[in-house]
């Protein structure tokens, strides 16, 4: 089992920055990929940003430019930095993990950011 801590969401206005993590622990042996989702109320989830290990990073396509993954190998956790956030950006933010080999996935309970117009 992986147990996902996630911090750093809240409130921010439009224009504003937010910078989450999201520290693993437990049963961290074999970990790929890390990284976050999104799910605003009435939407699907989607891809916010992922970084396989020791490989590029991925985004999804409304990032734009304006958010950073980066990856802490020593400490097990990644941070986004989120700039120039709109209200878009509203949703909760979850973390998510994988392993090599057995592919298990293993995700956090979410982190609320809410961009303000």
């Amino acid at each position: 089992q992986v147990d996902l801590m996630e911090s750093g969401g809240g409130l921010v206005q439009t224009g504003g920055s937010l910078r989450l993590s999201c520290a693993a622990s437990g049963h961290i042996v074999n970990i790929n990929t890390m990284g976050w989702y999104r799910q605003a109320p009435g939407k699907e989830r989607e891809l916010v940003a992922t970084i396989p290990k020791y490989r590029p990073a991925q985004y999804g396509e409304f990032v734009q430019g304006r958010f950073t993954i980066s990856r802490d190998y020593a400490n097990n956790t990644i941070y986004l930095q989120m700039n120039s956030l709109k209200p878009g950006d509203t949703a909760v933010y979850c973390c998510y993990v994988d392993r090599f080999y057995t592919r298990a996935e293993y995700w956090g309970q979410g982190t609320q950011v809410t961009v303000s117009s």
